[in-house]
């Protein structure tokens, strides 16, 4: 099958089945590379090999079919029709939200809480959505789900909605809906302080680079590899859920991890021997998922959303509180500490 087919077929699919399948394929395929005509560090591969990385690499960074970016797909918060999601939620009595507990700072689990809850910029925002849907912040259950699952809890109704650093993209767009997008990072590597690699780069030939399941990053590794990243770059180490990464890198299994930029600071804050290595490499949006028939629930979190980021007690001092001190570093104010402006389809 030619290159520009494949990469057709690839984007029709969509969602995270579809992104699994991808990123299995093609990672099979890269690992295959040194057997098919690839070079060495550095090098270029055979002639199959770079048309077919550049199609996966062009199938994760155009813009969608209808031509938007996909963080301005959202509706509007305004509109009419069916309000029969919200409304179950509100006789139910109390929003299901899935979410990271191990992310530092994003959503997680302080030792030093004496009420034991979940904390951090994530549920913020979720208890957030809760009060303007309940009446009552606290009416919220939250459920930890991993990087890998995070479509399928969604799909299985298995929570309302998904508050979990999670990208929107064109594929994903095709299985779960989007709010509007509550923050922007891209991203970017992690590796041991002492390290010799400076980044996305060169730096990068012979080393061991973890990445998440079903991960936007995964993708960006596997489209990239042999192009701006050697093709001795080893992309093998997939986890399912985006923190092992950081545990493989601590117990020297890897060299590198490669995760968004926001999730990376807060890591480097948990531990002093690891430090962010070049800048971000992407722009990448986080929105709120949920059903792709709850379009008022969608709807509902958009009007959060710009309450929120209007409100200087809202989505600016939760920045301030959790993320100033991870992502604003020596006295210069990160990109992602202005919230992106909504643009809706």
């Amino acid at each position: 099958m030619n290159a520009p087919r494949l990469a057709h077929r690839l984007r029709g699919w969509g969602g995270v089945g579809a992104m699994a399948v991808v990123c299995a394929l093609a990672l099979a395929f890269v690992l295959l590379l040194p057997r098919t005509g690839a070079s060495g560090a550095g090098g270029t591969t055979g002639s199959g090999g770079g048309r077919l990385t550049h199609a996966l690499q062009a199938a994760t960074e155009e813009k969608c079919k209808n031509g938007q970016y996909p963080q301005d797909q959202s509706l509007s918060p305004s509109g009419g029709g069916s309000t029969s999601n919200v409304d179950a939620i509100k006789k139910r009595g109390r929003l299901t939200v899935g979410v990271d507990t191990n992310s530092y700072r994003w959503g997680y689990l302080d030792p030093n809480n004496a009420k034991g809850e979940l904390e951090g910029f994530d549920i913020d925002l979720a208890h957030r959505i809760a009060y303007d849907i309940l009446g009552d912040a606290d009416k919220v259950t939250f459920k930890a789900i991993p990087t890998s699952r995070r479509i399928d809890a969604i799909q299985h109704g298995e929570v309302d909605m998904v508050v979990r650093t999670m990208t929107i993209t064109c594929d994903r767009l095709n299985e779960v809906a989007f709010s509007a997008p509550y923050f922007k990072t891209g991203q970017q590597v992690l590796a041991l302080k002492n390290s010799t690699i400076t980044g996305y780069d060169k730096s990068l030939a012979g080393k061991r680079v973890c990445s998440a399941q079903t991960s936007t990053a995964l993708l960006k590794l596997v489209a990239d590899k042999g192009h701006k990243i050697p093709a001795s770059t080893d992309i093998r180490t997939v986890v399912p859920n985006q923190l092992d990464c950081l545990v493989k890198l601590q117990l020297g299994e890897v060299d590198a991890v490669v995760t968004d930029g926001a999730l990376a600071a807060s890591q480097a804050a948990q531990d002093p021997t690891v430090a962010l290595k070049g800048g971000v490499f992407t722009d990448e949006y986080y929105g709120v998922a949920m059903k792709k028939s709850s379009t008022d629930l969608v709807r509902q979190v958009n009007r959060t959303l710009e309450d929120y980021i209007a409100d200087p007690q809202g989505w600016q001092a939760s920045y301030a509180k959790w993320l100033h001190p991870t992502m604003d570093q020596g006295g210069k104010k990160s990109a992602s500490a202005t919230p992106p402006e909504a643009h809706y389809k």
